[in-house]
Parts: C-alpha cells; sequence; structure tokens
C-alpha cells in the first residue's frame, strides 16, 4: 500500500498530511493567506521527522491565488523529483466536495451545490457538483454571478462571503485528495490559476 504525502496550498490554509492507504499517519496545517513558503517547509519537515518514507506525492492544482498556489506545486514537484517518486494533481475543489456529501447532512440526497474558495479580488473560484461529481470545469467569478444559479454554495468562499455558515467545508480534505489520485480520470496535469497572477513584470504594466 503506498504512502502519499499530500499537499495543497490552493486556500488560505497551508494542508500538509502523510496517508498510508486510507489512513492518516500525520496531518498538519497553518492558516495564513500570505505564509505558504515558510509554512510549507515547516509541516513536510515535521511529517518526514518521523515518517520519512514517501512512495508518492499528491498536489492539489487549484484552482487558487496564483502565488500560494505556485509554492505547494513547485515544492511537491520539486520533493518527488528528489526522490525519484511519481508525483500526481488533483482539483482542491474536488477534494472540498466529499466534506458536502459525506452523511448527507448538509444537502438534500443527490442535490447539485458549488464549492467556492477565496479567489480574492472580490471574486471566488468554484465549480458546479451533481451527487458529488464535478459538472465542467472550474471559474472565477464575481459571488452575486454565482448566486444567481440558485445552488447551495460551501468552501473558503462562501464563508467569507456570508453565503455559507459551514466551517466544516471550508479547506481542501488531504484524505479525499489522496482518494481521488487513485482515479486517472480525476487526474490533473497543469495548475489552475485560471487568470494571470496579481504581480506583473514591469514591463508588462500599462500606464
Amino acid at each position: 500500500m503506498s504512502i502519499s504525502l499530500a499537499i495543497d496550498t490552493a486556500t488560505s490554509r497551508t494542508g500538509v498530511a502523510i496517508i498510508n492507504g486510507q489512513e492518516i499517519i500525520w496531518q498538519g496545517s497553518h492558516d495564513g493567506a500570505t505564509a505558504h513558503g515558510g509554512a510549507l517547509s515547516t509541516l513536510v519537515s515535521q511529517a518526514l521527522s518521523d515518517h520519512p518514507k514517501i512512495d508518492q506525492v499528491i498536489v492539489g492544482m487549484g484552482p487558487g491565488p496564483f502565488t500560494g498556489l505556485r509554492v505547494g506545486i513547485s515544492f511537491a514537484r520539486s520533493f518527488a523529483l528528489a526522490r525519484q517518486i511519481s508525483i500526481i494533481g488533483i482539483c482542491s475543489l474536488d477534494a472540498i466536495a466529499p466534506l458536502v456529501i459525506q452523511g448527507n447532512t448538509l444537502i438534500k440526497d443527490g442535490e447539485d451545490f458549488i464549492v467556492a474558495t477565496d479567489a480574492r479580488r472580490k471574486e471566488m473560484y468554484w465549480a458546479k457538483y451533481s451527487k458529488g461529481i464535478r459538472v465542467g470545469e472550474p471559474g472565477v467569478n464575481l459571488p452575486s454571478e454565482i448566486v444567481s444559479l440558485g445552488l447551495p454554495i460551501f468552501g473558503e468562499g462562501a464563508i467569507k462571503y456570508g453565503l455559507s455558515k459551514n466551517t466544516d467545508t471550508q479547506y481542501p480534505d488531504l484524505l479525499s485528495l489522496v482518494a481521488l489520485s487513485r482515479n486517472p480520470r480525476a487526474h490533473v496535469s497543469e495548475p489552475m490559476y485560471l487568470r494571470r497572477p496579481d504581480a506583473q513584470p514591469t514591463s508588462e504594466r500599462t500606464s
């Protein structure tokens, strides 16, 4: 059974876990929208101190704000390359959806819903789910545009804009991230940035 290092930095939370099959054997997180760089290296160091053997890396590919997301993906790729182990990317929103449907306590059986995270610039990254399966590609829109779809909304973005009070569905679930990696159809090969970074080179700025 593979031992996975799971990493997600697509939201304001930096999440790290070591998972053996379907069992979490170490997990840690740090909240802070600009703290991913320092937090990630510290968390992984703590994780590896007791569990140095890793067979694969599973990383959340977003969508998420450019800088934080890039930190997680770059770290995961470098770690996997250094150890010559495989790396699998998963849509971070897909790892929140299972938290919504667990026990069917948050939605009616089979009801469609939306998972949304904070995209800053007064927007949200989001995707629609039907019976827990994502429908189409993630998007980035204003909260009012997403609300107009008339579906229940969950995730960090929904909390920030007062669209949900359920704090248990804010961040990607790392156990679900690893579970999704077992399905090749869920694999994501490229980061889901969806838009350009906030910071731009001077040569690209308009006066």
